[in-house]
């Protein structure tokens, strides 16, 4: 559920820091994890995805909060159909990876690499664009 609330500038720099933290920890772990790894991209890109939505006084709660996160992306002119399908991809793995113990394959991230630190970048950018 998507609550309005006030924007706050100080949560958001110290949740871009976080997911700034995240992403040079990621390059110190070997490609032998590749659980670990893009469960910590998916939790840069919810952290990031949480702090533009905070940015624009908004704030999601609830059962479906993180599929929520990911949609509202939508809203912003950056981020294609096929970028937030990716994510929402992302997220399910990451959830049967979190609780039912189903890691991800070492191909899932030769094959999207690339692409969610393109979507890590924009994210970045956008909320940086908008402090």
């Amino acid at each position: 559920m998507i609550h309005k609330i006030f924007a706050d500038k100080e949560k958001v720099k110290s949740m871009l820091k976080m997911a700034v933290d995240r992403e040079k920890a990621i390059n110190s772990i070997k490609v032998d994890y590749p659980t670990i790894v893009a469960e910590n991209y998916y939790e840069i890109i919810k952290e990031l995805s949480s702090a533009l939505l905070l940015l624009n006084g908004l704030k999601v709660t609830g059962e479906n909060a993180h599929k929520e996160i990911i949609d509202s992306l939508e809203k912003f002119d950056n981020f294609s159909g096929y970028e937030i399908s990716l994510l929402q991809d992302l997220r399910i793995k990451r959830n049967k990876s979190q609780y039912e113990g189903e890691p991800f394959d070492i191909s899932y991230l030769e094959n999207k690499k690339d692409i969610l630190l393109r979507i890590i970048d924009k994210l970045k950018k956008e909320v940086k664009n908008r402090l």
